[in-house]
């Protein structure tokens, strides 16, 4: 191995830096070589006493949370962001109930992607491997510090843990318990570590601890996704705000397409893979509008209309906020949806390239014509026929469980699950072969 190189260990500055964050990042790339050639057993009772530790010390982490809770509430902060700051012990015995289920998973790591035996007679095998080092800078939801920590260890990773300070105190208590669980079972208790620091310094260094740590995921708000992105020199897997598009085509059922608007809207509007804009066909909005309007209405829905909703908005009695530019780039997390009527699919497909965060989109039809060319079209993470954008989902997807949806397109895209935290080696097989 040339330390020379990118990429290796002291191949940058940061690794002959010492900081507290650095140190960590050191033990964090010590840890992940003690793991990688751990079986899988011992990495599941790791995870099974990471899950029996959770239920036992409930007391400390909702203490610890309480903290949390009150400095949030005193400054200010809003109730649907101090709900998902909170943990009950109601919550936290389904974070471990979920931790079991990780368990169940399959184990990624040793899976022969590809192999075959050359004509040269070499077996050649293509096989998963961890990461090695995995950072996750996330915001305000400690539930998070528990998921991350469990599919990392699963898929065989060290991992570094940088929460916002407004979490702080929870994520200590959480990062403490999962420690002594992880030691407890035999691994080291540095695969599992909390970022020291509770400034962006500690963030900034995370970003350039190119050579201790392999890669960095963001998990969080526009802002935070696009200064990781932008700053980082330790390769990062882009997770995506979500702008997400219901097109409801020309030969759409009316009934299926008010449905699957409003669950794509309102089943729970505060997450990515909720819809931010709706676009219907001209020649079914007539029929289509009253109605989306009245059901969006009852579902305490404020739509930011153009021209044509806002006509029809006057006939029906229902107030539709004038739409502007900035509408159409707006991930609301919120009871708003930005519409407007398109005169064709393919109006609706420029529309959506425009202005698509390239998450989800999905169209309503009963033409498969229409549906393929939609699919075909659409350069999204996930593209929904006849089905609700909300399905955009690790967890509903089959895979278990997931560390976030990746809208980039390398190495990952879509939602992430365990075979997306690792990466791959080539191992090949002779007997004394040499090249001629």
């Amino acid at each position: 191995m040339d330390a020379a190189r990118p990429g290796y260990a002291g191949s940058m500055s940061s690794a002959s830096q010492t900081s507290p964050v650095i140190d960590t990042a050191r033990r964090a790339k010590e840890a992940a070589a003690a793991l990688a050639p751990l079986p899988r057993t011992a990495r599941d009772g790791a995870l099974l006493a990471i899950a029996d530790a959770l239920v036992a010390r409930t007391g400390e982490i909702v203490e610890a949370n309480a903290a949390d809770v009150d400095r949030a509430r005193a400054a200010g902060t809003a109730e649907s962001v101090v709900d998902r700051l909170t943990l009950t012990p109601e919550r936290i015995a389904a974070i471990a109930s979920d931790v079991r289920d990780v368990v169940a998973l399959p184990d990624p790591v040793g899976e022969v992607v590809r192999g075959s035996t050359l004509p040269n007679g070499l077996e050649l095998r293509q096989i998963r491997v961890p990461l090695g080092v995995v950072g996750i800078i996330y915001e305000a939801r400690p539930n998070v510090t528990v998921d991350a920590a469990v599919l990392c260890l699963k898929a065989g990773n060290a991992v570094l843990l940088r929460g916002s300070s407004s979490a702080y105190s929870s994520n200590t208590a959480l990062v403490a318990v999962l420690r002594d669980a992880v030691a407890s079972a035999g691994l080291p208790a540095d695969a599992v570590q909390l970022v020291p620091g509770e400034s962006r310094d500690s963030v900034k260094e995370l970003m350039r601890a190119r050579g201790l740590v392999d890669v960095l995921i963001p998990r969080g708000g526009a802002s935070l996704i696009k200064t990781v992105v932008e700053e980082s020199v330790v390769p990062v897997i882009e997770t995506g705000t979500g702008n997400c598009h219901v097109y409801v085509d020309e030969h759409a059922d009316l009934d299926t397409a008010v449905e699957i608007l409003v669950n794509s809207k309102a089943q729970r509007p505060s997450v990515c893979n909720a819809a931010e804009t709706v676009l219907v066909h001209s020649g079914i909005a007539d029929a289509f509008l009253p109605r989306a309007l009245a059901a969006l209405e009852k579902a305490g829905v404020t739509v930011h209309g153009d021209g044509a909703w806002a006509k029809a908005g006057e006939a029906e009695g229902v107030d539709v906020v004038p739409a502007t530019e900035e509408d159409w780039a707006t991930e609301y997390l919120s009871y708003d949806i930005a519409a407007a009527v398109v005169p064709s699919l393919d109006a609706a497909v420029e529309h959506i390239r425009r202005w698509t965060s390239g998450h989800t989109e999905a169209i309503v039809t009963s033409d498969t014509t229409a549906a393929r060319r939609f699919v075909s079209l659409v350069d999204s993470t996930a593209v929904m026929v006849n089905a609700s954008t909300r399905f955009t989902d690790g967890g509903q997807f089959g895979f278990g469980a997931e560390i976030g949806i990746s809208t980039q397109k390398l190495h990952a895209r879509g939602p992430m699950g365990l075979p997306e935290l690792t990466s791959t080696k080539y191992v090949v097989t002779g007997e004394g072969h040499v090249r001629g």
